[in-house]
């Protein structure tokens, strides 16, 4: 079997990239031989073409215990960012290098002397690693190991490689050849005989294949009775057929009814001709296979027949012969190098890269799909002016990295209060472990974080505690596994060629990354709104928060950060039109945009709706820290200019003190707070949480639309450059159990409940703020309640005149007692960091429960628990009287509801047995609350340790 394996890989390998991108003296050469390899950089990708500073190998071999025949061994150049002298090559040309390996393969790679060497692998680049030059369609490149001295023969031309020749009919073709030693070389042409050589180690000629399709020369040497021979294979391509698109077909994958066929829709101006390879046809370029081009030449098409329904077929697009890519509307794609990364805990049941057929990224198809039930099909998503964002990366928020783990965290979340959770980017990004700022494939969920049925699940879920979801949708550009990118790419330069439809050669504008998209192209709009309105429709998302949105220009400003903030009508324009796409999805979307552009230009755009992050970050954190000067929130009012707001007239601000780009409020706090009292030392670690108690305070308190950073609840104080800046951080779950922590969480709960149950914080008929300096207030009310926000941000006690809007009694919400006021400008005096936030009206804190009246304890329902008390299970038993749906919720002794339960109705007179989960709930005493219909009851659960 091992020996059979060996030939099959062989078989593979042979032929995978040669000749013209890389060729060898000699031609023939084993592990014991020196070889000298010449690269020609206008071959293959063309990475290095025209390239005039050094050119580095990145070179390892392929042996007997390669995992797989892409798995390099003995690397001798490991650090791909940085020149290395040992593996410099020596310039030859204007575009063609050489590298010595001496005295053997064998010995410069260092190989253990059992280990058969069947390949050198390959590529090339400059000292940094930006530019690389690679086999033709981005493959690394193999070059053969002879395995004995026996007679051997290869083609050097034409030159062969992954993908097939492709010619006109009759049109000549140039072979050459070589052979280890002297002997007969016999040309044939689908087996006819067309050329023949004697006693020689060489061989040159032509053949003109006519034979439509397939057409295999093959070049044999013949030494006595020894023959051995070499093949490449010749397409003679057909006639492109112009047709239009069948009715109803858009770009990407089209599933037809009854499971058995699909369009592909590709587009690709400018291209000669393409061919859908897969595990359909067996990866070979046959006539059904063959794409029709639209009349307009924009796209390409073609209907897959014969599918078997529900299986998953792995597929790519040959493009003029020689690139392969994947589809770029792809819902699901594999890829060679990090699929084998990912946990089949995360990810069960992955379907198997192609090895061996192809390589790069392949695209995946699948007619009928196992739909998803959605349970909450319609959702009613929070008004703009009481949106409180949880913004989170799945990686750094649970260990297990998966939407699975992510469903149970919802308790979590909704005791706190949040009413949207925002996700960094989960389109299918570049590697496995990343922020998402990198995408590849904008319409596939990456599968570092689980199938996206699980994704959908989770979105569900969240809905049914009534928490909206909304995507970091990254549109300013993609990375260079995107297929639009590689189908207009410009290796010699390192960019996208000057004709991409897509993108722009050079970025318009400072701090971008990847490859810069031109928004004001018909074909980037039309991929843009086809991602937009997939999320929206397919996922049941409730928005996107668009990364980079001050990209989206044409209006080309270079480094010069100042120019590109300037008012920008042609980006306005752009904005306004993507703005109006996504209300005819779905008229209640969120629109949130990563802006930073002039306040004139900000304020079109949130006066069209649409929302704007506002960063204030530096002022809280200077606040937090004990540093006054550069510590004035006003900028976070999005209203009254007189009042140092921005003067738009809707809500549509989005403030935050902590993103996941800004440093952490409790790092600074720690490291480089305020020291200058003792008694108030703001490097101590509860000083620094009851200090960023105080900036929520006149945080969640400025109306608005509010977003805070994971664990920033708990004073999360990792830095943000912990493990380099986009590096995996340290996920601290037991900051809940730490008192100081838990307090700082429950005043975030409270005021944000505060914040969503008064309309006051939704607009106010009166509102002033004083948030400059040490003493620091908010003054705000409408007809029903007046509210009155103080604050001592220094380190030193100080008095304040507290402004009360009116005399009379005030309610402090946080500590529950009052005070009755009659002069209302009487001093309050603040200790160091203390704050206070009044209202006229009594609002109850959240999370208190001061009674249980009002609930039935059980006859109806026949409610009970049992084991009780319990450990880490129990089982809820009740009777439904009616029929109807049945919520079972468990809350703690203040009232915080730890885990929920939700059933679909169940008839009247039903016993139903609910299993619970209490591992993750500390021991104490519970409610257990039931309602079914306008029916409840409550009983009491104790969990031991």
């Amino acid at each position: 079997m091992k020996n059979f394996l060996l030939l099959a890989w062989l078989l593979v390998l042979t032929g995978v990239v040669r000749a013209q991108v890389v060729s060898t003296a000699p031609a023939f050469f084993a592990a014991t031989d020196p070889v000298t390899l010449s690269f020609d950089a206008t071959q293959g990708n063309q990475g290095l073409n025209n390239f005039t500073g050094d050119v580095y190998a990145h070179i390892g071999v392929i042996t007997n215990l390669s995992a797989s025949p892409s798995d390099w061994r003995y690397v001798k150049f490991t650090n791909f960012t940085a020149p290395d002298p040992s593996v410099l090559l020596t310039r030859t040309g204007p575009n063609t290098y050489a590298l010595s390996i001496t005295p053997s393969v064998r010995a410069w790679f260092n190989v253990p002397a059992a280990e058969q060497v069947l390949k050198l692998a390959m590529v090339f680049r400059n000292a940094a690693g930006t530019q690389v030059g690679r086999a033709t369609g981005g493959a690394d490149i193999f070059v053969d190991v002879s395995q004995s001295s026996a007679l051997a023969v290869r083609l050097t031309a034409p030159a062969t490689g992954q993908n097939p020749i492709f010619i006109s009919s009759g049109a000549p073709v140039n072979v050459a050849g070589v052979a280890s030693q002297a002997a007969t070389l016999t040309l044939r042409l689908n087996g006819t005989q067309v050329g023949q050589q004697s006693n020689a180690t060489s061989f040159t000629g032509s053949v003109t294949p006519t034979r439509a399709g397939r057409n295999v020369i093959r070049l044999t040497a013949t030494l006595g009775t020894t023959s051995v021979s070499d093949s490449a294979i010749v397409y003679v391509r057909p006639v492109v057929t112009t047709a239009a698109l069948p009715a109803g077909v858009r770009d990407g994958i089209n599933y037809l009814a009854g499971g058995a066929s699909a369009v592909l829709v590709l587009t690709a101006p400018g291209k000669q001709f393409v061919y859908a390879l897969g595990e359909f046809n067996n990866w070979q370029p046959d006539q059904p296979a063959y794409m029709n081009q639209t009349p307009d030449g924009n796209q390409w098409w073609v209907q897959l027949n014969g599918l078997t329904p529900g299986r998953e077929y792995a597929y790519q697009y040959l493009v003029d012969g020689s690139l392969r890519v994947a589809d770029p509307y792809a819902e699901k794609v594999l890829d060679p190098n990090n699929d084998r990364f990912i946990p089949a805990v995360t990810f069960p049941n992955l379907k198997a890269y192609p090895t061996g057929q192809t390589s790069g990224i392949v695209s995946v198809l699948q007619t009928n799909q196992p739909a998803y039930t959605w349970q909450v099909p319609t959702f009613q998503k929070p008004a703009k002016s009481k949106l409180v964002i949880y913004k989170l990366l799945v990686r750094d928020f649970m260990a297990r990295h998966d939407y699975q783990t992510l469903v149970d965290t919802l308790g979590y979340l909704q005791r706190l209060g949040v009413n949207v959770i925002e996700l960094l980017p989960v389109g299918e990004f570049e590697g496995n472990e990343s922020w998402g700022y990198n995408p590849s494939f904008h319409l596939a969920p990456d599968k570092y974080y689980g199938p996206k049925n699980e994704l959908k699940r989770f979105i569900d879920s969240a809905h049914a505690r009534g928490i909206a979801v909304t995507l970091d949708m990254v549109l300013n550009h993609a990375f260079g596994q995107n297929p639009m990118v590689q189908l207009y790419f410009d290796g010699a330069a390192g960019k996208p060629a000057a004709n991409s439809p897509w993108f722009n050669a050079d970025a318009t504008h400072p701090f971008n990354v990847g490859y810069d998209f031109n928004h004001e192209s018909a074909f980037t709009k039309t991929y843009a709104k086809r991602v937009m309105e997939f999320w929206l429709q397919e996922y049941h998302l409730d928005g996107y928060r668009f990364d980079l949105s001050k990209g989206f220009t044409q209006t080309v400003s270079g480094t010069n950060v100042g120019q590109w903030s300037q008012y920008d009508q042609s980006r306005v324009n752009i904005w306004m039109e993507y703005n109006n796409f996504i209300k005819t999805v779905d008229p209640n979307a969120f629109v949130i945009l990563e802006h930073f552009a002039d306040n004139t230009e900000e304020r079109v755009l949130a006066n069209a709706g649409m929302l704007l992050w506002g960063n204030l970050n530096y002022n809280y954190n200077e606040a937090t820290m004990g540093f006054l000067p550069n510590s004035n929130f006003s900028g976070g009012y999005y209203g009254s200019t007189a009042q140092g707001g921005r003067g738009w007239a809707q809500p549509g601000l989005v403030t935050y003190m902590e993103s996941h780009d800004e440093e952490r409020l409790m790092y600074r706090n720690l490291t480089f707070g305020n020291q200058s009292n003792p008694a108030h030392n703001v490097r101590d670690l509860t000083t620094a949480l009851a200090r960023n108690e105080a900036a929520a305070a006149f945080f969640f308190t400025v109306p608005g639309p509010k977003m805070l950073w994971q664990f920033g609840e708990l004073g999360y104080e990792v830095s943000i450059d912990f493990n380099g800046r986009t590096g995996n951080k340290p996920i601290r779950w037991n900051y809940y159990q730490e008192p100081a922590r838990r307090k700082l969480y429950d005043t975030y709960r409270a005021l944000i409940a505060l914040k969503k149950s008064q309309a006051v914080f939704d607009n106010p008929t009166s509102y002033t703020q004083q948030l400059a300096g040490a003493g620091k207030s908010i003054h705000l009310g409408d007809a029903t309640q007046q509210v009155t926000v103080l604050g001592n941000f220094d380190v030193t006690s100080i008095t304040i005149d507290p402004a009360f809007q009116r005399p009379g009694k005030w309610y402090n919400y946080l500590s529950g007692d009052s005070i009755t006021v009659a002069n209302v400008n009487a001093q309050l005096n603040l200790q160091p960091g203390e704050y206070r936030v009044y209202t006229t009206q009594r609002v109850r804190r959240a999370g208190i429960v001061l009674s249980t009246r009002g609930a039935q304890q059980g006859t109806a329902l026949n409610l009970s628990v049992a084991p009780n008390p319990a450990g880490t299970r129990a089982t809820v038993r009740l009777t439904t009287p009616v029929t109807a749906p049945v919520t079972v919720s468990v809350r703690n002794l203040l009232g915080g509801e730890v885990h929920r339960v939700q059933l679909s109705p169940r008839p009247a007179g039903t016993v139903v047995e609910i299993p619970l989960k209490l591992d993750s709930l500390s021991a104490g005493v519970y409610l257990v609350n039931v309602v079914s219909g306008n029916l409840t009851a409550t009983t009491r659960l104790l969990i031991q340790p």
